[in-house]
């Protein structure tokens, strides 16, 4: 019998097939190897499928491929839960299928949590890796995440709930999401992970943009958690991930907007009073409420440029006003009058 506990990966994909073969051989390179794959397909229609299936065919012994009933597509957060819910390991990480393991990772993160029996979590640094491309200008874009650089000393035991703390003061840079970890770089306890409720099924329309971030405040609040110094993952960067198309569509403040209100919600509705996690809730809430205000602003002074613009233009083709049946001024104004109503709902 192995004497070492078993590690469950779990390995959520949609239409991954340019990258998941690399996720995958980088949980073979483990210098620790007792350990399972569990491959979830959230609906791929590309070759990716074919691609977990056939290594979960040639590796049943370590491999397993899982789907929704009829292929469907149900999400990062509900395809993980998937994975969790199969998963055999006392301990669990959730590797996306574009990004990958350094050989010690898993190695490095179970001696941590053998020899601290009390944590529930542990996390360390990522490359932030653009240089996959082969591309020299991309090489110098490059870069790690150090834990200390997000707030925490690194080789440090945070007690619950300072995580929370920490993730909420310091809601900045160089981490992409404030000092909140990418789920590449962390390795939990799998029966503190169901205990706290696993992944929440988000039905707003950023779904997948904050279901890690949430698991990790879940677990932040019920056990201590343990900030690594080490870096363990290459956190891949491209056009096609789920975080750069939220960027280009200038989704990510919404969302960051709905996550804090999800968070004030967990709050109550568990009976947290700390005060100083509530004052930073509610500074980081009017923090991203005001951004969310200006960039409304900005985008209705733009349309009324454009609607005193094309005003301007019928005045010196007609020598008069336009008419109000003018089809491009009409939906000008339609468009300004729904930033109107947006802005005066809050969102």
């Amino acid at each position: 019998m192995n004497s070492k506990p078993l590690v469950s990966s779990v390995m959520i994909f949609f239409n991954a097939e340019k990258f998941i073969e690399e996720a995958i051989e980088s949980v073979f390179a483990q210098t620790y190897d007792n350990w399972e794959l569990l491959l979830v397909d959230d609906g791929s229609t590309d070759d990716s499928t074919q691609i977990a299936r056939r290594y979960a065919e040639r590796h049943p012994e370590k491999v397993r491929y899982l789907e929704h009933p009829g292929h469907r597509n149900r999400g990062k957060g509900t395809s993980r839960n998937l994975g969790i819910s199969q998963a055999k390991g006392e301990y669990i990480g959730f590797l996306d299928a574009d990004d990958v393991w350094l050989p010690h990772a898993l190695e490095q993160q179970v001696a941590i949590l053998r020899s601290h029996p009390e944590i529930g979590m542990v996390y360390g640094s990522s490359l932030y890796w653009f240089s996959w491309t082969g591309n020299p200008e991309d090489s110098q874009r490059d870069f790690r995440d150090f834990v200390e650089e997000c707030g925490v000393k690194p080789n440090t035991l945070i007690e619950s709930p300072e995580l929370l703390r920490v993730f909420l003061r310091r809601d900045k840079g160089p981490c992409v999401f404030g000092s909140i970890p990418p789920p590449c770089s962390v390795l939990m306890r799998c029966e503190v992970v169901r205990r706290v409720g696993g992944f929440e099924d988000l039905s707003h329309p950023f779904q997948g943009l904050y279901d890690d971030q949430i698991l990790f405040v879940k677990v932040a609040l019920e056990v201590p958690v343990f900030a690594a110094g080490e870096c363990w993952s290459k956190y891949r960067r491209h056009p096609d991930s789920t975080t750069h198309i939220a960027q280009e569509m200038n989704q990510h403040l919404p969302a960051r907007i709905l996550f804090l209100n999800w968070i004030e919600q967990y709050l109550s509705k568990h009976g947290i009073q700390d005060v100083e996690i509530w004052k930073f809730l509610r500074e980081r809430q009017l923090h991203n409420q005001n951004r969310q205000l200006e960039k409304l602003e900005r985008a209705l002074e733009k349309e009324r440029r454009e609607v005193r613009r094309l005003m301007r233009q019928a005045r010196d083709m007609n020598g008069q006003a336009p008419s109000t049946s003018s089809r491009k001024t009409r939906r000008l104004l339609q468009r300004v009058v729904g930033h109107l109503r947006a802005r005066a709902l809050g969102r």
